[in-house]
């Protein structure tokens, strides 16, 4: 089992930054691979970055790759997702994630545990 808190968010202007965080409890942190998703609302739940257990590896979704960054720390068992240059289409309430298969999975049905979400809200 593995619980997820999210944190981090906020109402930020357009060109500004957010980083989010996502702590998970429990000792099995790094036999998860993570994910950030988000949902605007009227809209489905979309993909926006996973990393693998270790670190390694990532993949985001194209229209946040050279903004977004997602990272790791084990030790802390948290994942982070520092947010640049954002846009007002970047308004979601943003999801973390946790998935016990290997590699970089993109698809929310494939995540066993998910967080409740912290709202990020872009202004023009």
């Amino acid at each position: 089992q593995v619980q997820l808190v999210e944190s981090g968010g906020g109402l930020v202007q357009a060109g500004g930054s957010l980083r989010l965080s996502c702590a998970a409890s429990g000792r099995t942190f790094s036999r998860y691979g993570m994910g950030w998703f988000r949902q605007a609302p009227g809209k489905e739940r979309e993909f926006v970055a996973v990393i693998t257990r270790s670190g390694a590896s990532t993949y985001y979704r194209d229209s946040v790759q050279g903004r977004f960054t997602i990272s790791r720390d084990n030790a802390k068992n948290t994942v982070y997702l520092q947010m640049n240059s954002l846009k007002p289409e970047d308004t979601a309430v943003y999801y973390c994630a946790a998935d016990s298969d290997i590699g970089l999975n993109l698809t929310p049905g494939q995540y066993e545990y998910w967080g409740r979400g912290t709202q990020v809200t872009v202004s023009s």
